[in-house]
């Protein structure tokens, strides 16, 4: 499996840490250990292991990944939507991840701008503060000028990190296979297809011109909206491994004692927020992955702004759909509807009873849903939903996810500004009114109509092709290829003979039927 001895070195040094934090009960804990050899491994690092080391497995191993470097730093915090794989406490504990990591020097974030932009610095700032202000695991932050004066933020690419990406995916990829043979139950989990989307996420991540183009875009969607902000782009100081926007202010949006010291109204900031994240998802389809309060500022006017595009989320029609089907099954308390919306949007397969797992639902949600809407967690509810896939067999959209792992966030932010503000019941008037519009009855036949006029539209299409079948049959005769015809009288019996006869007439039959029925009422 492994090809190298390198590899096999890196794995030791990868364990050696694990041991060193006492983060090998987190895996122990799963039982995602990938084989006996492995087993006896683990046994040997855990007899190693610290023992006084405090804290949870997951606290324990979200140390270990932060010791380990950026790829284990991003691969934990994409983890950390998955309870249906970790649990809920251990996938709580990787979304505390801090993406911060020692800085790389000045002089090299300038070599990195010089030879992105082509030119020297002097030819696009004015000034360039070699001490960056931020430090995460892709990346780091600098405050500079630009030649016009404008203050910006310029977004550099950490050296090396790519290749070095590059080596620990190969590794991910290998684990994720060896995990999937050495235990046949987490194949549900397509670990490999795992693998592959946090790939594809870190890969756009690292480009930061993708980064860019999800700013200018979230920024276009609320382009009449002055409750929501991103930073200018400036794309003339913009390449794949350096970023430079706008420079923005404001106070962190968790910060409670700043926001009520700087006069602003904790519930409006909060339905503000609401109202953006609902805008997001249901209006726009697009939302910011990454809103965690680090990437979240309040300005003076009240305005929210937002920084930090690498990882934005979509969500197409049919999933908002979904999503409003299944808070309108909710809210009426129907879990059979609910099940059958899951059916619908294609997450629960056919050869399952929609009885059974509506009971089932009834089992998640019916305790959550007596509550009193100020103790309601939507997130936490949708969470259990997804957990429902191991006995249902259940496909885990990945989208889904990103967004259950924003809704923890959003309802984090609310309860610590707020304990007796919810975010949900703040959006409920947005949530009818949107579910009214789209999902109505009137809705449902605008929706209807649409159907019919786009099949109205390929109408002609249908048409002319009728026809020339028509004529083409009626000129030509019906034409079967010479060895169908000797396969057939080899073959076929005289009932077998006659009923193919007449299936060819009625196929025939059924053509000029056709053509003259439609032509007779166009």
């Amino acid at each position: 499996m492994f090809q190298n001895i390198a590899t096999l070195f890196r794995l030791l040094s990868i364990a050696r840490v694990l041991a060193r934090h006492d983060a090998l009960a987190a895996l122990e804990e799963q039982r995602i250990v990938p084989g006996k050899l492995a087993a006896i491994a683990i046994w040997w690092g855990r007899r190693l292991s610290k023992r006084n080391v405090k804290g949870r497995p997951g606290q324990k191993l979200a140390a270990a990944l932060t010791e380990l470097g950026p790829s284990f730093i991003k691969l934990g915090q994409f983890l950390s939507t998955r309870a249906d794989i970790l649990g809920d406490q251990l996938a709580a504990d990787l979304a505390q991840l801090q993406d911060q990591l020692p800085p790389f020097s000045g002089d090299e974030a300038k070599k990195i701008v010089e030879a992105e932009l082509r030119g020297d610095l002097d030819q696009f700032f004015l000034f360039f503060d070699e001490a960056p202000i931020s430090a995460a695991s892709i990346a780091q932050v600098h405050f500079a000028e630009t030649l016009d004066g404008d203050p910006v933020a310029v977004k550099v690419l950490r050296p090396g990190v790519e290749e070095n990406f590059r080596k620990d995916l190969k590794l991910f990829y290998s684990l994720a296979a060896l995990l999937e043979k050495a235990r046949p139950s987490l194949r549900r989990f397509k670990l490999l297809e795992v693998v592959e989307t946090f790939h594809n996420t870190v890969r756009l991540e690292m480009d930061l011109r993708m980064e860019a183009a999800g700013a200018c875009e979230l920024g276009d969607n609320f382009r009449d909206d002055f409750s929501y902000d991103t930073p200018e782009i400036d794309w003339d100081r913009t390449a794949k491994r350096v970023l430079t926007m706008s420079r923005i202010e404001g106070i962190p949006l968790d910060d409670r004692e700043a926001l009520l010291a700087a006069g602003h109204d904790l519930e409006e900031v909060l339905t503000t927020a609401a109202a953006i994240f609902f805008n997001q998802v249901f209006r726009d389809g697009f939302f910011h992955g990454d809103q965690h309060p680090g990437n979240l500022f309040v300005g003076d006017d009240g305005r929210i702004v937002a920084v930090d595009f690498g990882i934005m989320g979509r969500v197409d029609k049919n999933t908002r759909y979904f999503l409003a089907d299944m808070l309108i099954a909710l809210l009426q308390k129907d879990y059979l509807k609910l099940a059958q919306a899951h059916v619908t949007a294609g997450m629960i397969p056919a050869n399952q009873s929609i009885e059974t797992f509506a009971q089932a639902l009834r089992s998640v949600c019916q305790p959550i849903m007596g509550k009193d809407l100020s103790d309601f967690s939507f997130a936490k509810m949708l969470g259990q939903m997804l957990h429902l896939a191991e006995s249902f067999d259940m496909i885990i959209q990945p989208h889904l996810l990103l967004l259950q792992k924003n809704m923890v966030m959003a309802e984090g932010v609310s309860r610590g500004l707020d304990e007796s503000l919810n975010l949900w019941t703040i959006s409920q008037p947005l949530v009818e009114e949107w579910v009214i519009k789209n999902r109505g009855p009137e809705a449902r036949v605008k929706e209807g109509l649409s159907t019919l006029s786009n099949s109205i539209e390929t109408l002609p299409k249908l048409i002319s092709n009728l026809e020339s079948a028509s004529e083409m049959f009626s000129q030509q005769g019906l034409r079967l290829h010479s060895k169908t015809i000797q396969d057939f009288h080899r073959e076929s019996s005289g009932t077998a003979k006659w009923a193919f006869i007449v299936a060819v007439a009625s196929f025939a039959f059924s053509i000029g039927f056709t053509v003259n029925f439609i032509l007779f009422y166009s």
